[in-house]
């Protein structure tokens, strides 16, 4: 019976859920990209810090940032506001990516 409920909270912890935020990198989590001036749009410099920096690809909502496990899909976003659809892993505060799709 123990096992049985370990593994139906596993199933719920692993439904995918939506988070919005602005598409950055983990050298500027907060999106604030003024202090390192890598472009001239918060997109290339992200896209630069990535490149040049080997930072990652991070969404961030306002209050945190989340590592987003596909480090591709996000660069075409990168400065933009989004919605991931994906699974987040609380521990290491990573987003396994499903889908990014671009808000107005």
């Amino acid at each position: 019976l123990l096992g049985l409920a370990a593994v139906i909270m596993m199933a719920a912890a692993a439904v995918p859920q939506k988070f919005t935020g602005v598409i950055t990198d983990s050298m500027c989590a907060d999106g604030d990209h003024s202090h390192m001036k890598m472009g001239p749009t918060d997109g290339e410099c992200t896209k630069a810090c990535v490149e040049t920096h080997d930072a990652m690809y991070v969404l961030y909502d306002g209050k945190n940032a989340y590592v987003l496990s596909d480090q591709k899909m996000p660069e075409k976003f990168a400065g933009k506001k989004v919605t991931v659809t994906g699974t987040l892993d609380g521990k290491t505060k990573t987003i396994r990516v499903d889908s990014i799709v671009g808000k107005k």
